[in-house]
């Protein structure tokens, strides 16, 4: 019997996921669960509209990944902070300031766990700091901190 999955089912499938499985199983198990329905041809209809508008909107933030990248490698994160002698901070920069800077001079929002950083920045000159946007597309950016 064919059923597509509404939620993770191990051994079986991810949610959204076209299976075959044992009738006795969907129909005692899965079904009173609500973990599948039966793969009628109205949810079967349903089910491929589904993975459309899925892939659609996938295109769209990976065309949108694209263009953020371009965006933040061909321009610098420009940062000041408080330094002392030698070009060393007092303090050090975090991913936390880069990805509120970035906001600030390209409206570009980005989680601060998405920024690479070995460990946080503490002397003033260039950067080179990774950005993951989405799945396998990364920005190599610059960040240019200078002292106050």
């Amino acid at each position: 019997m064919k059923v597509i999955l509404l939620a993770d089912v191990d051994k079986l499938g991810k949610e959204g996921d076209l299976v075959d499985s044992k009738s006795g199983y969907a129909r005692n198990f899965l079904f009173p669960r609500k973990l599948a329905v039966e793969a009628t041809p109205e949810n079967l209809k349903n089910w491929k509209e589904m993975k459309a508008k899925e892939a659609a909107d996938e295109a769209e933030r990976v065309r949108q990944a694209g263009e953020t990248k371009e965006l933040l490698e061909s321009k610098s994160v420009d940062l000041k902070a408080k330094g002392g002698e030698g070009g060393r901070l007092f303090g050090a920069i975090t991913a936390k300031d880069i990805a509120e800077r970035m906001d600030e001079l390209f409206g570009v929002k980005i989680d601060k766990k998405k920024i690479v950083l070995p460990e946080n920045i503490k002397a003033t000159g260039n950067h080179k700091v990774n950005v993951k946007l989405h799945g396998d597309i990364s920005a190599d950016v610059t960040v240019v901190v200078t002292a106050e």
